[in-house]
C-alpha cells in the first residue's frame, strides 16, 4: 500500500461525530475505527492528489498525446504486437 502521509508521525487524539448506528454496528463487529479512518483518509488523499496532478499536467499530457498521434511512439519500430 502506498501512503500519502508520514506513517511514522505520532498519533493524535481527535474528536469526531459520526452516525450513532454506524458506530454501534462497527463496534459490534470489532472494527478498528482508527485504522479504518486512516485507510479511508489515505485513499481520499490519493484520489485528490491524483486529480490535482492530472489538472496541473493537463497541458503536457494533451501535448504529448497529440505528438504521439501525429508521430507515433518512439518505440513503435520495436513492437512485436
Amino acid at each position: 500500500m502506498s501512503y500519502h502521509y508520514d506513517i511514522y508521525a505520532p498519533k493524535k487524539a481527535t474528536n469526531l461525530s459520526i452516525n450513532s448506528d454506524l458506530l454501534k454496528r462497527s463496534k459490534s463487529l470489532n472494527v478498528n475505527l482508527s485504522a479504518t479512518l486512516e485507510q479511508a483518509l489515505n485513499e481520499k488523499l490519493k484520489a485528490i492528489e491524483s486529480e490535482r496532478w492530472k489538472a496541473e499536467n493537463k497541458n503536457a499530457i494533451t501535448a504529448y498525446n497529440q505528438y504521439i498521434e501525429e508521430n507515433g511512439c518512439f518505440s513503435d519500430e520495436y513492437r512485436n504486437f
